[in-house]
């Protein structure tokens, strides 16, 4: 699977269906992140398409570096799962990252049990639970939903960290 950083007309287009996939902002930690903001690793065969095709993109990862040392996973998009694509782009980052990153982080939601399992699979511990900081979110973004994955509530964040 080939992982690239986008840029250009590519980069513009990943952040477009990543504000498809999650709206925008993306909460997290009382902060809301705008995916303009951030830069994407795509994951997929990288293809000469004409100017009005849209990318086919297996995933995408939006990432920031504004809190250095520490990078954080604002959004992980895997279009095809179960084939390694989300691996791929986890295990992608670290070389796009730059010289003085420690640390990668990521929050997800109580009810993303998935996610979970996903993430401590591939190395990445819990750090902090938020209770009700899904309810403080909505106050900024109205469409997060209220019932999530597996019927759960959504009400509370979990960040997760993987030490560089």
């Amino acid at each position: 699977m080939q992982v690239r950083l986008a840029s250009g007309a590519e980069l513009e287009a990943a952040r477009a269906r990543l504000v498809a996939e999650w709206g925008e902002p993306v909460m997290m930690r009382g902060r809301a992140w705008r995916l303009a903001d951030c830069d994407c690793l795509v994951a997929g065969d990288a293809t000469e398409a004409d100017e009005d095709a849209t990318p086919d993109f297996a995933g995408l990862l939006a990432f920031s570096r504004a809190e250095a040392p520490v990078a954080e996973v604002v959004a992980l998009n895997a279009f095809a799962p179960g084939r390694g694509v989300g691996t791929a782009l986890l295990a992608a980052l670290p070389a796009h990252l730059g010289p003085g990153f420690t640390q990668l982080r990521l929050g997800t939601t109580n009810d993303n049990l998935d996610a979970l399992a996903f993430y401590q699979r591939r190395g990445w511990r819990l750090a902090a639970l938020r209770p009700g900081a899904v309810d403080r979110a909505r106050a900024t973004k109205p469409s997060i939903p209220v019932v999530g994955e597996h019927g759960l509530p959504i009400r509370d964040e979990i960040d997760l960290v993987l030490d560089l």
